[in-house]
């Protein structure tokens, strides 16, 4: 009944569309090509998500379906706009006419091809941008620095630069070359440290086989210390036993220590600086909406003082405006992941900034402030279903630590 339901909604809006077509040509063979388009697109969707499926996610043939559907959709969706605003004109002006002049026959005016046009050159800039997006969006990996000023910062960490990436989801790459461009660009930074906040994989540990040697590049001076996302718990795939699953977890955590990196769950480790330190706390994924629940903040600080300057790593941004902010043990800067800025928005740094994950996630994309303390949401350095990104790049942030108070 979903099938039906959803084929049927999409020839309402491809019928919109192929109307404004034949407004502006009369040639038989782009009529004819565009129906082709429609039905291939939509025959390849079905196809593709009725294959089996064993991985779980929306990677390879089936991340690929789903993006040509999401481009050729929203660009019929704007087209149909247009036509149906011109329909209800059309409407009016007809009922209009019929009753100042009874004696004519009921018409509706002839659609005007000057609006097909506007309506086709709008619709063509969602669907090339969302092509553009799988192509090269995707990949247009961004470094975005953030500077941080906080009075009680220890004093030999003033300058400390941390660099964060969250989720890989490594199970949807297939350019290794992009991907080793971008772990020189994290390297390149020369971050003090490195933190990654969740999602390594889409579901399977051995989504990181051809990809392990390459993550294990990522280099500074004080290591690079990690978390668990929502993906890395394995809950999205269909297991025969809950051993198996389990299992899965561990090959996940295994790959971190293989790559180097230091995975925390709900606990905390010290950099020291000359007699001074800092904390880097780091929890287990907690979300709300149904999402794992598995981070323990009062575990992760136990031991902790208010006094104490720490770094809290937490996956889910949800998790700051349900317990970190408020907190009574003082957690200063906290670094998230988790919403991808939903791969799709509008940004002109310093002046806009919209994407329709931020109806969902209060805290999406950069740097938020409440109560004098900090989260950094990471636009993430993969993608998942959709693969491609349009206006929300792949980030790698850079957020340089300042002792002192918050400049005027």
């Amino acid at each position: 009944m979903r099938w039906i339901i959803f084929i049927f909604i999409y020839f309402l809006i491809n019928f919109y569309s192929f109307q404004s077509l034949r407004t502006i040509t009369r040639s038989n063979w782009v009529l004819i090509g565009y129906v082709i388009v429609s039905i291939a697109i939509l025959v390849n969707l079905i196809y593709q998500l009725s294959q089996p499926n064993p991985e779980g996610g929306f990677t390879g043939g089936r991340g690929y379906a789903i993006g040509f559907m999401l481009a050729f959709m929203a660009g019929n969706l704007i087209s149909m706009l247009f036509m149906f605003g011109e329909d209800i004109g059309r409407v009016i002006v007809a009922v209009f006419q019929k009753v100042t002049t009874p004696a004519e026959s009921f018409s509706l005016p002839s659609r005007r091809k000057f609006i097909s046009q506007i309506a086709m050159g709008i619709a063509a800039i969602p669907f090339a941008s969302l092509l553009y997006g799988m192509y090269e969006g995707r990949y247009n990996f961004k470094v975005l620095k953030y500077t941080l000023h906080f009075e009680d910062l220890p004093d030999s960490f003033n300058g400390y630069r941390v660099a964060q990436i969250s989720d890989i989801h490594s199970g949807s790459f297939d350019n290794k070359k992009k991907i080793e461009y971008a772990i020189d660009l994290i390297n390149e930074q020369e971050a003090d440290t490195v933190l990654f906040t969740g999602d390594l994989v889409n579901n399977l540990a051995d989504e990181m086989t051809p990809w392990t040697r390459t993550f294990a590049n990522i280099k500074s001076k004080d290591g690079v210390f990690s978390v668990l996302g929502n993906h890395d718990y394995g809950d999205y795939v269909s297991w025969n036993s809950d051993r198996e699953r389990l299992a899965n977890v561990q090959a996940v955590k295994d790959v971190h220590a293989k790559m180097g990196w230091n995975l925390l769950l709900n606990e905390h480790r010290f950099i020291e600086k000359n007699g001074e330190r800092i904390a880097l706390v780091g929890v287990e994924n907690w979300g709300t909406g149904g999402f794992k629940k598995k981070g323990d903040l009062d575990k992760a600080g136990q031991g902790l003082s208010p006094g104490d300057f720490k770094i809290l790593m937490s996956h889910d941004p949800s998790y700051w405006q349900e317990k970190i902010k408020t907190d009574p043990n003082n957690y200063q800067l906290t670094l998230s992941g988790h919403t991808h800025g939903m791969q799709f928005g509008i940004e002109i740094p310093g002046w806009f900034k919209w994407s329709p994950v931020q109806y969902r996630y209060e805290n999406w994309a950069g740097i938020y402030e409440e109560f004098g303390r900090y989260i950094n949401v990471n636009r993430g350095f993969g993608f998942l279903a959709y693969p491609g990104r349009v206006g929300i790049w792949p980030e790698i942030s850079v957020i340089e630590l300042r002792k002192g108070p918050k400049p005027a």
